[in-house]
């Protein structure tokens, strides 16, 4: 019997897999590039990770100094963020939650015109 199997020659070799550690950095490193905060809250049902769990990586995090928290003014949450970034990002969070504003305030007074004229 012969065989007339080919190798495998795309065989891939497996990366090394990331830690829930260095998954947790890098998503709150680039939520931050892009001009948002990550709440802590988001991070057991995003990652699958116990509260316990959680709060040691955050602290762990914390300890290295590439990420700071903030506390939300309302509801008291803690927000991560890149180090340096906090009042960039809050002063994109306040113009994103003006023009909401304006948008809301533009779209009713069409509505009340159409209504108007109908």
């Amino acid at each position: 019997m012969s065989f007339n199997k080919k190798p495998f020659r795309n065989f891939r070799k497996r990366e090394k897999t990331i830690s829930i550690e260095e998954k947790i950095k890098n998503f709150v490193l680039r939520n931050s590039k892009n001009g948002y905060y990550t709440k802590v809250s988001t991070l057991t049902s995003k990652f699958e990770i116990s509260e316990d769990r959680m709060w040691q990586i955050v602290g762990e995090i914390l300890d290295e100094g590439l990420i700071e928290s903030t506390h939300d003014e309302k509801s008291g949450e803690m927000k991560l963020c890149e180090t340096g970034k906090t009042y960039v990002i809050l002063n994109l969070d306040r113009e994103r939650k003006r023009q909401k504003i304006k948008e809301i305030k533009k779209n009713k007074k069409q509505n009340f015109k159409k209504n108007k004229i109908i």
